[in-house]
């Protein structure tokens, strides 16, 4: 096969997206399939062209169009940097090879139109891989109106396109829910989990860990939150839960309080608002904000905390899934999830006993299991373990990958007995 990946970050960028396509791509390849990337010359979120135009990265073939000129400054830079990249991806990727699969992400939103433009001129099959719900995000987070002309056109757009993708890939089973709703054909609807890879992020001795240090958390029990803070995430909860904390620590079994130190690492609309209330409250020596790692140091970042945070708002669940769960799960580490109980984090976090899951708002229930597990080191190794015996041959890298190889080798196959027929 050739394969086309559109997406609007690649390697070496570092957000989730760009690190899911470098892993399915690389085991295409490994396959004996011909790989090609149509992705932006700059790196996510951020403006101008760093990368190079065209590049053979590990045997896949990048192509870079254009270049974000304002980044994340506002909803319209943002909307026109995306509409910049609509022209020239599809230009792109009508001119390439001719593809047998476009796999369409969701960044920017709806760039399946140029998979099913490319379907209809190249004969290629066309497979959506939904990582967000648009404009299901924006209006439950009140960037659009319910009832606005822009909301009702992008829906319908986005139906429409539900509609005629070969095949649309979901990432859990709120979202599937939500997917058939809006008249996706079932049958042309699949359910294959993100994952993290289990070469890259493993169990790592605390001493051994050199983020210990960086993070300066090597005499401390280090809560963390790894990965972007968007606008479909609760960072009220988590903040007041923080402050709890630090305002009554966690003791030992000789009444002696633990230190704690809460370790953000990552970008996202929300970390002003972090940062704001860390100021605020006077919290800067008990939490730090980082930039991403290096991919190449994810396993030691997530490995360096004792405990990971994240959370989807509640009304968002089935509208994103968030992919750091199984980073935190290959690293061996325990969950504490804030959101609804019906959201794929959730119930994989209260399936495979690998952490605690609690509703918007509970701060105090938060703060309270951060002061339990920083005093249970045997609690923590259990729910750590459990993660990570869950997460192999199950959600990892190697498994999920395999199953969209299969999908997508299936589906030229039918393109193929098709035109026999014919």
């Amino acid at each position: 096969m050739h394969v086309v990946l559109l997406n609007q970050a690649f390697h070496p960028d570092v957000v989730a997206t760009a690190q899911m396509a470098k892993d399915l791509a690389d085991r295409l390849v490994a396959r004996g399939h011909t790989v090609s990337v149509v992705a932006s010359r700059s790196i996510y979120g951020k403006s101008g062209a760093t990368l190079p135009k065209r590049e053979t990265i590990d045997g896949i073939h990048v192509y870079r169009v254009g270049a974000s000129r304002f980044g994340k400054k506002s909803i319209a830079a943002r909307a026109f940097d995306f509409g910049l990249f609509y022209v020239r991806a599809a230009l792109r990727t009508l001119t390439l090879k001719k593809p047998d699969v476009v796999v369409c992400f969701t960044t920017p939103p709806f760039i399946t139109l140029v998979g099913i433009l490319t379907r209809l001129f190249r004969r290629s099959k066309c497979v959506c891989w939904l990582m967000d719900m648009y404009p299901d995000v924006a209006v439950a987070s009140g960037v659009m109106k319910p009832s606005s002309m822009p909301t009702r056109f992008f829906n319908a757009l986005n139906r429409w396109l539900l509609r005629r993708a070969d095949v649309t890939v979901v990432l859990g089973r709120c979202m599937q829910s939500l997917v058939l709703d809006k008249g996706a054909p079932e049958d042309r609807v699949k359910f294959i989990p993100v994952w993290a890879d289990t070469t890259g992020i493993e169990p790592v001795r605390r001493a051994e860990n050199p983020y210990r240090e960086k993070f300066d958390t090597a005499e401390s029990f280090c809560v963390m939150y790894s990965g972007n803070w968007g606008i479909a995430h609760d960072y009220e909860t988590i903040c007041d839960g923080m402050r709890r904390v630090v305002t009554v620590p966690p003791r030992d079994d000789k009444g002696r309080a633990i230190p704690v130190r809460f370790v953000f690492v990552g970008a996202g609309k929300r970390r002003e608002l972090v940062e704001a209330y860390i100021k605020e409250y006077k919290l800067e020596k008990d939490a730090t904000y980082y930039d991403y790692v290096p991919r190449a140091d994810i396993g030691l970042s997530l490995g360096a905390a004792d405990v990971h945070l994240m959370t989807v708002k509640e009304g968002m669940e089935g509208m994103i899934v968030p992919s750091k769960l199984f980073g935190v799960m290959a690293a061996g580490k325990p969950s504490l999830y804030v959101g609804s109980p019906e959201s794929e984090i959730a119930r994989i976090i209260t399936e495979t006993a690998s952490g605690m899951c609690f509703a918007e708002g509970d701060s105090a229930g938060l703060a309270e299991a951060i002061r339990s597990l920083a005093s249970d080191s045997i609690g923590r190794k259990r729910m750590g373990k459990n993660a990570r015996d869950a997460l192999v041959g199950q959600y990892d890298a190697d498994t999920l990958c395999a199953r969209w190889i299969d999908m997508l080798e299936e589906l030229t196959r039918k393109r193929g007995s098709g035109k026999s027929k014919s």
